[in-house]
């Protein structure tokens, strides 16, 4: 790392020796603003700091609309810059571009993975080159990668004990998310967790039970169309693991005329979710305020940028993860949202009143006028 940051210098040495001394130097930083500071002006904390990240697929409305405003304004706060790539769901275009981000000069990298196995090389190459890597919301089994997430296995409980408060007994359908991806395993455990003793008593049946590839609300969509046609619509209940799924869930329950019946769960506090928990016709969606993801990911990436140990990040733990490593962790904890606490939603200022009250009937839920 010192190395790397040694030769920076040199090089911005020999540009201002090729100037004559005579120009001012600009900084791109992380919220796209310029500034200009003459020669031996004092400079802020992290303003020659490139932080890069590699989005997996920035189709999901979170990325835009939570996590990367939250990174970018933590690294503009001490005049670092960002950098992004988006691999388009392609595991193979996201080890092509990290090593993009490298080449642009990328000081530390936060990857969003999209297979976490296959990402493996490029995080080994950034490590050996001296610069850090946090592995953002999706475990990268490499101990020396900063683990940077939600707590997920809670997660999975947080939305089992909705569904399972509900339907207590009966026929369970799971839809679960990439397989590729950790997260749908430990959202699996959390399920577990809850349900686990239910359905080894023969309280639950797990009638149908699949992956589904990039978390795709489509496929889901279609996943469950034919759990149901095998069912005969016998299905009392679905885990969803995440809202973009529960999109296409809920759609194939509306078709059969089960939307609302049939209680369904979610995560990320999706704005259409949050709607579907006022309207009825998804029982949970559970609340990851990304922006404290992106604000924890982007000050723990400024840190390692700056010389920092894993151990020295504020708020880490060791977590052991399920491929046998001592990861150093931030966890954060999620908030389950159903229409009994909708107002927590409206009052952080991640939905507006109008966005989440929208065709809900007046009076039926107490946020909703």
């Amino acid at each position: 790392m010192l190395n790397r940051r040694l030769m920076v210098v040199l090089a911005a040495i020999a540009i201002l020796v090729a100037a004559c001394g005579d120009g001012d130097t600009t900084t791109t930083a992380a919220d796209g603003a310029t500034t200009t500071a003459a020669d031996g002006a004092t400079t802020t904390a992290g303003e020659d700091l490139v932080i890069g990240v590699s989005w997996n697929n920035f189709n999901e409305p979170r990325w835009a609309n939570f996590d990367e405003p939250a990174i970018q304004e933590a690294l503009a706060a001490v005049g670092a810059s960002y950098i992004s790539t988006d691999a388009g769901s392609s595991a193979d275009q996201q080890l092509a571009d990290v090593e993009n981000l490298i080449t642009q000069g990328a000081d530390a990298l936060i990857i969003l993975a999209q297979d976490g196995t296959a990402i493996l090389p490029a995080v080994q190459s950034a490590l050996d080159q001296g610069i850090p890597v946090v592995a953002y919301d999706r475990l990268i089994e490499n101990a020396g990668a900063l683990y940077v997430t939600f707590d997920n296995v809670e997660v999975g409980r947080a939305e089992a004990r909705v569904i399972f408060d509900l339907v207590p007994t009966g026929t369970y359908a799971i839809i679960k998310g990439n397989q590729a991806d950790a997260n749908a395993d430990f959202l699996r455990a959390g399920f577990e967790d809850v349900i686990g003793e239910a359905v080894a008593a023969g309280d639950i049946t797990i009638c149908c039970e699949t992956y589904t590839d990039n978390w795709d609300t489509a496929l889901a969509q279609t996943e469950m169309e034919q759990f149901l046609t095998q069912e005969d619509n016998a299905i009392d209940a679905v885990l969803s693991e995440n809202d973009g799924m529960a999109t296409g869930v809920v759609a194939a329950l509306e078709a059969v005329g089960l939307a609302g019946s049939v209680p369904v769960s979610g995560q990320d506090a999706d704005f259409p979710a949050l709607n579907r928990v006022a309207l009825g016709t998804q029982a949970v969606s559970v609340w990851k305020d990304a922006r404290e993801l992106g604000k924890a990911a982007g000050e723990a990436a400024i840190a390692l940028a700056q010389g920092s140990a894993l151990g020295d990040v504020p708020s880490t733990i060791i977590f052991d993860s399920p491929g046998g490593n001592a990861m150093t962790s931030i966890l954060l904890t999620p908030i389950p949202i159903t229409s009994d606490n909708l107002n927590l939603v409206v009052d952080a200022g991640w939905i507006s009143v109008d966005e989440l009250c929208q065709n809900v009937a007046s009076g039926t839920v107490g946020v909703c006028p």
